[in-house]
């Protein structure tokens, strides 16, 4: 239910903020791919988090046991070690950077040859705005939770901590899909915008490659894959050099369409 309602606020806070201040003027609000998409938010934010959820606690039960940690529910919600000695707002404020940090090298193996294909299902929207946020592949959404919420439970970091990151992530990303031209003029260097993550979609070889981080454009600027050139909007979103079918079955076997011999022409 909270789910639904949260889906019904940002459908018309977005559609209001889209509507006077889009960055591609013509675009249709029943855009394709929008029932699509709709389906991805509930499926992405009921199913492919829980599974995550799973995963992280197989992976991260027997690593506790080993380091000789209590798998209490009670003491596991709590933060150890160094991290132990910090405030809750100071340990959500550091798990943040690092989450981010973590994700941006995530999000550029993600686009390596090796995953790409679980990625690509979420470059397909053409029409790009904050809904298209949550096409994503269920393998991708749990590969990138696990990657960076296993380093961060590692170090001590309490799980209400990365709570906390969560659902901000979950909104900003959604933000920075949106259909807006804002790039936030002298801050475009300190927080990440809807352009600069736009061009991360582009399928102009110009964006390719370049953008990954989620909040913090500095892990761009550091490694050469920042670009937000001045003046100019994305235009043309997808997948550069292939046709992925808007079909929520063919999505989810895209990345083992060899293996089942699937037709994936459109």
């Amino acid at each position: 239910m909270t789910i639904a309602i949260l889906f019904i606020i940002l459908t018309i806070a977005f559609g209001i903020i889209e509507g006077i201040f889009p960055s591609i003027t013509n675009q249709q609000k029943w855009r394709k791919g929008v029932w699509l998409d709709s389906f991805y938010w509930f499926f992405t934010l009921l199913i492919s988090h829980l599974l995550s959820a799973v995963c992280i606690a197989i992976v991260i039960v027997p690593l506790f046991l080993v380091l000789g940690r209590s798998i209490d529910p009670q003491i596991l919600k709590s933060s150890y070690g160094l991290a132990a000695n910090l405030p809750q707002w100071v340990q959500g404020l550091m798990v943040i950077v690092i989450a981010d940090f973590i994700g941006y090298w995530t999000h550029r193996w993600l686009h390596s040859s090796r995953l790409w294909d679980i990625h690509a299902v979420h470059h397909t929207s053409e029409e790009l705005d904050w809904l298209s946020s949550v096409r994503v592949h269920p393998l991708n959404d749990i590969f990138s939770r696990v990657m960076q919420s296993l380093p961060i439970l590692l170090l001590g970091f309490s799980p209400l901590s990365v709570e906390i990151y969560t659902p901000f992530l979950i909104f900003y990303l959604a933000f920075t899909h949106s259909n807006v031209p804002w790039n936030y003029g002298p801050f475009r260097y300190l927080i990440v915008s809807p352009v600069f993550h736009r061009w991360h979609h582009s399928k102009d070889t110009e964006g390719i490659g370049k953008n990954f981080a989620a909040l913090f454009p500095v892990f761009d600027l550091m490694f050469g894959t920042f670009y937000l050139p001045a003046g100019k909007q994305p235009k043309n979103f997808g997948v550069h050099g292939d046709a992925i079918p808007e079909k929520f079955g063919k999505h989810l076997f895209y990345p083992f369409r060899k293996q089942i011999k699937i037709r994936f022409d459109v």
